[in-house]
């Protein structure tokens, strides 16, 4: 037998004694066995007879005294009605408020009895008295309003009409006043301002206060109405009878709430068995443990469970495939209708429900865990209030959430997984409708450079990576440098400069990309100018950009420089203004240079607000489709290198897209995809991970 604890716990620890007298006595045997205090034998003997004898133990026998008489008593709850009287001509919110004080009292006055016998009597008692604490004041509050509406509602039957034309009366004769006392201070104002006293701005800002006066005095004018004022008193106070009833309840229940809490549990089971019994039926254990609302919202984790997640799991009401078993087969020997990438997105998907099936079942079991083995502690379950009250205040932010998780699982999770797993299959221009598993087969490919996929491959990475590297940084530079200049204090027409610096970033890229190649076209005005310079020095005259492989990276390169420097001559921009001229100045009192000044005071103060920003730059032309598209689409192209899958300018970006848009290869093309994916990744969180602002935790 597992020892039972000698005293018991609340939720913060605190400790309280044992009521039940049979249990207390088995603490204290089972105690000093293991302590070895006494006879070792005697006490076994004493605990042996002391359980063989449970039935006649007299607390247990007090205990059940109480119980039936308990239960006796609770089949007269439903009899007791309150006095009719103070009930006569109010709502039913107010006899159930009524009806419920007569129980509270009948409840205190049962329990008062047995409130040192039981736990379970002490908080009947407790909550009884905290009821009759409370109740009382929240039909007094209530009886209160509702006979000021009455008066009210009386009121207004008896308004004649002499009387509401006497307040229409006083209403427009005040309404008159305030306007004309509107217009008196306009008038002075303009006076003082024409007299040269007061500024212009002085002016509207004594008129905006005159006319604030003004609107104040019309809305307490309109209260002289006196079917206004009557109407809008009972509107008030219906509102008030509404809302405070809420919060006095709401009171109530909180303090209830803390003395359920404060209050624990006693029970002679010592194993937490029944969440382990009831695991298949998520919600079951939390109904048995009297948490019925909370049972019912797992009950709907159960529907799901077994109505939804484990039929589509196992192929019923798939709209081609076969569930779990169709991700294995890929409809291999299946008909020609059936393609093998609907059963391979039909059984990610029922993996997903099967997530969230086992996401359920591990809730409800931990749940239920946490309830069960409180309660051996002696910490009581919560009740709903408790539980609802924590899901608005602590959990607020998971229930937020919980609907953008959803989503993230059908829009990034499936396609994501369905990415991963077509790498390891030979989809291929040969294997399109049917496709089987090949394992690593793609990756040896690729990391071999066998195959005409694998070949260019290290060709495209190598110029991928230096695109990346010297695009993004010329920009960074470049945008960092023009925003240094424009920053300076002795350059005129700053504006000028800041629209045009910003040009590129507001013009819209795709517009630039394609201006830009048309210019450096054979015909173009840059080939034009650069042929000419190259006669002029004693050149051919005929270069041609886009059919030269180095020509054609350096364009893209000043091309992106271009683009991309003022998204960083704005970021920087603003963090420069943002630096205290202070520094600048005691740095130069301290007889530092201007790239002294540079160096240790704006490098680092840009860096810190900007480093993940630039970061994602890196990130971004690694992955800049369009630019490298528009521009040549690729080319120049050269077959001995690339085959027909890429050409000269292509990054591996645009290598996956002929891969798998162009020239059918997805399974290769969903490789690459994953060994760039990670390298990104990876190289990302270096990046930030590197940044002064992650290590102080600013992100």
């Amino acid at each position: 037998m597992k020892s039972f604890n000698a005293v018991l716990y609340d939720h913060i620890g605190r400790e309280y004694p044992r009521k039940n007298q049979y249990l207390a006595e088995l603490a204290q045997l089972q105690g000093a066995i293991a302590r070895g205090e006494g006879d070792k034998a005697e006490l076994n003997r004493r605990l042996t007879e002391l359980t063989r004898t449970r039935n006649d133990h007299p607390y247990l026998k007090a205990l059940s005294q109480f119980q039936s008489k308990e239960a006796e008593f609770k089949r007269t709850l439903g009899t007791i009605q309150p006095d009719p009287d103070p009930a006569r001509g109010f709502d039913e919110k107010n006899k159930a408020l009524l009806k419920a004080l007569a129980v509270a009292q009948a409840r205190a006055d049962f329990y008062e009895t047995y409130a040192e016998l039981d736990y379970e009597a002490q908080l009947a008692f407790d909550q009884a008295k905290l009821e009759l604490y409370h109740l009382p004041r929240i039909i007094e509050f209530r009886q209160n309003t509702q006979e000021q509406i009455l008066t009210a509602q009386a009121e207004a039957k008896k308004l004649t009409p002499e009387a509401i034309r006497e307040g229409q009366t006083r209403l427009e004769s005040e309404t008159a006043a305030a306007r004309q006392a509107f217009q008196n201070g306009v008038a002075q104002l303009q006076k003082n301002r024409q007299e040269g006293n007061i500024s212009k701005k002085a002016l509207a800002n004594g008129r905006q206060m005159l006319k604030k006066e003004m609107n104040a005095r019309l809305k307490v004018a309109e209260f002289l109405n006196p079917e206004k004022a009557n109407a809008e008193f009972i509107k008030t106070r219906t509102y008030e009878l509404k809302a405070q009833t809420g919060v006095m309840e709401n009171v109530m229940k909180k303090d209830i709430a803390d003395l359920r809490r404060r209050t624990p549990v006693e029970t002679e089971k010592q194993v937490p068995w029944l969440s382990l019994v009831t695991l298949p039926i998520p919600g079951l254990a939390q109904l048995l443990m009297n948490q019925p609302v909370k049972a019912l919202l797992f009950f709907l984790g159960t529907l799901f469970t077994y109505g939804a997640a484990v039929p589509y799991a196992l192929g019923f009401g798939n709209y081609m495939g076969k569930g779990l078993f169709g991700l294995f087969s890929l409809a291999e020997g299946g008909t020609r209708q059936q393609r093998s990438i609907i059963f391979m997105i039909e059984g990610i998907i029922a993996l997903v429900l099967l997530a969230i099936a086992l996401a359920i079942f591990i809730g409800s079991f931990l749940d239920a865990r946490r309830t069960e083995t409180g309660r051996i502690k002696g910490i009581r379950e919560r009740s709903w209030f408790e539980t609802r009250t924590g899901i608005q205040t602590e959990g607020f932010p998971y229930m937020v959430s919980l609907p953008a998780l959803l989503a993230l699982l059908f829009i990034v999770i499936v396609p994501l997984s369905t990415t991963i797993l077509l790498s390891f299959t030979n989809q291929d221009p040969n294997h399109q409708a049917k496709f089987s598993w090949v394992g690593f087969d793609n990756y040896v490919a690729i990391a071999q450079g066998k195959g005409s996929v694998g070949k260019a491959f290290g060709t495209i990475l190598g110029w991928t990576l230096i695109w990346t590297f010297v695009a993004t940084t010329s920009a960074i530079l470049t945008g960092f440098a023009l925003a240094l200049l424009t920053n300076n204090p002795r350059i005129k027409g700053k504006a000028f400069f800041r629209t045009i610096y910003l040009l590129p970033w507001a013009v819209p890229a795709f517009i630039t990309i394609m201006f830009f190649s048309l210019m450096v076209a054979p015909n173009g005005a840059i080939t034009n100018v650069l042929n000419s310079v190259s006669t002029f020095f004693g050149g051919d005259g005929d270069i041609r950009i886009k059919n030269s492989a180095l020509y054609t990276r350096i364009a893209l390169i000043l091309l992106q420089t271009w683009l991309g420097s003022a998204y960083v001559f704005l970021l920087s921009t603003g963090v420069l203004q943002a630096i205290p001229e202070d520094l600048y100045e005691a740095a130069q009192i301290d007889g530092a240079s201007g790239w002294q000044r540079i160096s240790k005071i704006t490098i680092p103060l840009v860096l810190f607000q900007t480093a993940p920003l630039l970061v994602g730059q890196y990130t971004f032309n690694f992955n800049n489709f369009s630019v490298i598209r528009l521009f040549n689409n690729g080319g120049p192209f050269d077959p001995a290198t690339y085959g027909n899958l890429g050409g000269s300018s292509d990054l591996l970006i645009t290598y996956i897209y002929n891969l798998v848009m162009t020239r059918n290869y997805q399974a290769m093309g969903a490789a690459v995809t994953m060994i760039v994916s990670l390298a990104l990744m990876f190289f990302t969180f270096i990046g930030f991970r590197n940044s002064k602002a992650f290590r102080e935790e600013r992100l």
